[in-house]
């Protein structure tokens, strides 16, 4: 019987034994099968997540950022034990003492999903499962992926520290809100940062990892409170926080930025505009647009804020006071339906999700508003961010009577009399306040609308190339296209500088007579006869008057005797085309361009002849803080002299390619300025210091142009419509892109200062007649005497004249500008008579064929 019981209890030992072993060889071989194929763990240790890229402004702060993922990488020494300990509460009490893998938890897991029946089946992964989950592996519930997991995390344990593994995972994890890592999240939901945490807002961030999804602040207030004092309550039987604290962190409510206890983070920046799409656009082309959204780089760029806002209130004034002088009310085109306006809360929601421009600043911000009832003369409207009123907000009758309106067929209403010609109720209008200019009280509300005609305007450093303010259009938000860099336009007679660059660096000079008279061009489309704008003819002309009054024959006529080979080859070593086409045309300006390059071109007259690049961005740091890209790469001779005596500033020597002869940039600048003084620009710049620059007007007036600079900031303007249309009679590059450089460069001049362009050493002067160019005494006096710049050892060649074979022809009438004679005084005090017979320089027909 013993024997038989001892037999008995053997054979179950035996079968035990070899079950278990069995069992050991099977998970070991499972181990080891799925252990053959797995990814690499070593690379975690250098791995870099994704991060934010920050722009920052000249002051250091922060103007607008870029990610895909908003993270922001937070080093584990520098996250507070009160987050992590939030953390592990939540997710992995057990982190300190495990070696990746927590038996107990698995084993919990097991017994609750055979309990529920396979209803209930929670993962039970550890924090550093998580990492290898969130890593390497992937979001799949398989038996296979959580072997994979496990082994990972036992490799990881053996390679990382504790700390590390922690680092990995509160950077890495989502938290919602399309954030990454616990500093984003906090900087969603509160708006704080790490160190500024209480416990329950710890613990709320803790509550999320487990569906981010379902734990929203206001759609689940309720759930994700209870979720958040769970984790609290582990805290505190953690030993993390005492049961004071305890109790004074649970009983708080749940406060967030969602739930509009705390500003969002987004609204301390600026609205996003030009300037930074274009540093986004730049730098993606440079680093790959995966990097730059990924790379942590900070970002230093030049704008200077007070000068972009100036810039975008110029362009914008221009462009308002055209759309209202067309008298035609388009308004939005958006409606609210009137089921939705029966409430202030009903018409404010509707409100907030109709898409319309919001960062608009005309003398005050223009607010969307929404139009809720129609008077027998007025009209009354609800307007976002502003409060009612017990008499609510009208538009009167006088604010309407400007405009018709635009009816869907494309007609035009009559003149509105009353709100109700223009406006319905449910319209989507923008509005901002009228105040009296006196004392800024507030009068009324006005309508407002964005123009259909558009325009861009930038400005730069004609020495370093630092752009300080681009402005691409109207409204961002309107339009994110960048009219300064991405619109290609014809730059008219802005482009006329480049020939006369081409032609005195040939050895004309500003005293050179070319003919001003009627000429016929055969092309392969007809017959090209260009014409004036004044529809005029001067006759012998000299080139400073001929830039001076945008003269369109005596432009035609030097490009053809310099060559379009030569001026093509000006205009793309100036960066203003890459290939221009070489027909005669193209020396009026027909040939497409952006304002960016057109910009830049003049920045090198201004400076004397230099290339400088045009940049946005002064440094590129990556996010270990090394400079990856430096705009400026002058050398500082003795910056660090402290022997430097006293009243003298370091030298800062540069190895800037020359691309004109110092003198030629001179010349050509000094005709500029004539442009400002006398000539087609003067009606509107005005500057209390020298400046100089150029209009252009393209036919029909589809675009205006005007480029202009003092001795130190280039701005240029171009309006014009996105489907070129003609703009009027009344329009051109001096009387509306003129006033916004004025307007602009007002404001620079009091922060930049100005002052005489420097004059090169080989300059020797000689004072001519600018209509004839007759040389005159050096002490010669009259508005028509000039004192032009010849290279020194140059004399000029008097009584020879040269045509290029082709008379000035007949038949037409010449204008003089003042008559057949002028008087000017001489050096003796005389009076002396000056004929209209050009006497000076050189006589050129341009060889026309």
């Amino acid at each position: 019987m013993i024997r038989f019981i001892m037999s008995f209890f053997g054979g179950i030992f035996s079968v035990l034994t070899l079950g278990i072993g069995m069992m050991a060889l099977t998970i070991g071989a499972v181990f080891w099968m799925y252990g053959r194929d797995l990814p690499s763990h070593e690379s975690l240790a250098q791995y870099t997540p994704p991060t934010i890229s920050r722009i920052y402004s000249g002051e250091g702060r922060i103007i607008d950022e870029f990610a895909q993922e908003r993270r922001l990488f937070t080093p584990a020494d520098e996250i507070p034990d009160l987050v992590k300990q939030a953390f592990i509460s939540a997710e992995d009490k057990n982190f300190y003492q495990h070696q990746g893998y927590d038996p107990r938890g698995i084993a919990a897991a097991a017994i609750e999903a055979v309990r529920s029946g396979g209803r209930n089946v929670r993962g039970a992964s550890t924090i550093t499962q998580q990492v290898m989950k969130n890593f390497l592996l992937g979001g799949e519930r398989r038996a296979e992926r959580k072997i994979k997991e496990i082994l990972l995390a036992a490799r990881l344990e053996q390679t990382l520290s504790k700390e590390k593994i922690l680092e990995l995972y509160l950077n890495e994890i989502f938290l919602g809100q399309n954030s990454y890592g616990v500093t984003a999240a906090a900087q969603t939901y509160f708006n704080k940062s790490l160190a500024e945490l209480a416990p329950h807002e710890a613990a709320f961030l803790a509550s999320l990892p487990k569906a981010p999804s379902d734990y929203h602040p206001v759609r689940n207030k309720e759930r994700v409170t209870d979720r958040r004092n769970f984790v609290l309550k582990e805290m505190y039987e953690n030993g993390y926080i005492d049961q004071a604290t305890y109790e004074q962190e649970v009983a708080l409510p749940l406060r967030s930025v969602q739930n509009g206890d705390f500003e969002p983070f987004q609204k301390q920046l600026p609205p996003r505009d030009y300037f930074t799409d274009e540093i986004r656009r730049q730098l993606s082309r440079d680093f790959g647009e995966g990097e730059f959204f990924s790379g942590g780089f900070s970002v230093r760029a030049t704008i200077e804020p007070d000068m972009q806002a100036e810039a975008a209130d110029a362009l914008r004034v221009a462009l308002e006071n055209y759309d209202r002088s067309l008298g035609v009310w388009r308004g939005t085109g958006k409606t609210i339906p009137a089921d939705q306006l029966g409430s202030e809360a009903d018409w404010r929601a509707a409100l907030s999700k109709v898409s319309v421009a919001r960062d608009v600043v005309r003398e005050h911000v223009w607010h969307p508003a929404v139009v809720l009832e129609i008077g027998s003369n007025d009209a009354r409207i609800g307007i976002e961010g502003v409060e009612e009123d017990a008499d609510g907000h009208w538009i009167p009758a006088k604010d309407v009577q400007w405009a018709r309106k635009l009816n869907k067929d494309g007609s035009l209403g009559r003149k509105a009399q009353v709100a109700g010609d223009l406006l319905e109720v449910g319209d989507v209008v923008l509005v901002r306040e009228m105040t009296a200019d006196a004392d800024g009280s507030f009068i009324r509300w006005t309508l407002r609308q964005v123009p259909r005609v558009q325009g861009a305007f930038m400005a730069m450093d004609v020495n370093t190339g630092r752009v300080i303010a681009m402005q691409g259009g109207f409204s961002y938000q309107h339009s994110v296209f960048n009219r300064a860099t991405q619109a290609k336009r014809q730059p008219g007679s802005s482009f006329k500088p480049f020939v006369y660059a081409a032609a005195l660096d040939s050895g004309y000079s500003p005293a050179t007579i070319v003919v001003d008279a009627p000429i016929e061009i055969n092309t392969p489309q007809g017959v090209w006869r260009p014409k004036n704008a004044s529809n005029e003819f001067y006759g012998p002309t000299p080139l400073r008057t001929g830039i001076e009054r945008s003269r369109n024959l005596m432009t035609i006529r030097l490009a053809q005797e310099v060559g379009m080979d030569v001026v093509g080859r000006y205009a793309e070593r100036f960066g203003v085309y890459d290939n221009m086409s070489r027909v005669l045309a193209n020396a009026l300006g027909s040939e497409e361009t952006t304002l960016y390059q057109m910009v830049a071109a003049y920045a090198m007259f201004a400076n004397g002849g230099e290339r400088v690049e045009p940049t946005l961005v002064d440094r590129v740091q990556d996010r270990y803080g090394e400079t990856v890209y430096r705009h400026d790469n002058r050398t500082c001779v003795d910056c660090f002299d402290r022997n430097i005596p006293a009243g003298r500033s370091p030298r800062i020597t540069s190895d800037r390619e020359r691309i004109m002869n110092a003198v030629t940039a001179y010349q050509l600048t000094s005709m500029m300025k004539g442009v400002v003084d006398r000539g087609t620009a003067s009606r509107t710049v005005n500057l209390p210091v020298p400046t100089a620059g150029k209009t252009g007007t393209t036919n029909d007036a589809k675009d205006v142009w005007f480029v202009g600079f003092t001795s130190n900031i280039v701005a240029g303007c171009y309006i014009g419509y996105d489907q070129p249309q003609p703009m009027g009679r009344g329009a051109s590059g001096g009387g509306m892109c003129g006033p916004v450089f004025q307007q602009f460069m007002l404001e620079a001049v009091k922060k930049y200062g100005g002052g005489a362009f420097k004059v090169p050493t080989e300059c020797q002067f000689i004072k001519i007649d600018r209509f004839t160019g007759a040389r005159l005494s050096d002490d010669a006096s009259g508005e028509n005497v000039v004192a032009e710049c010849f290279r020194e050892g140059e004399e000029p060649i008097f009584g020879i004249q040269f045509d290029g074979g082709w008379a000035m022809g007949s038949g037409f009438d010449l204008i003089s500008p003042t008559g057949s004679t002028r008087e000017v005084t001489t050096s003796t005090g005389k009076k002396a008579i000056v004929g209209p017979k050009a006497s000076f320089g050189s006589l050129s027909s341009g060889g026309l064929y």
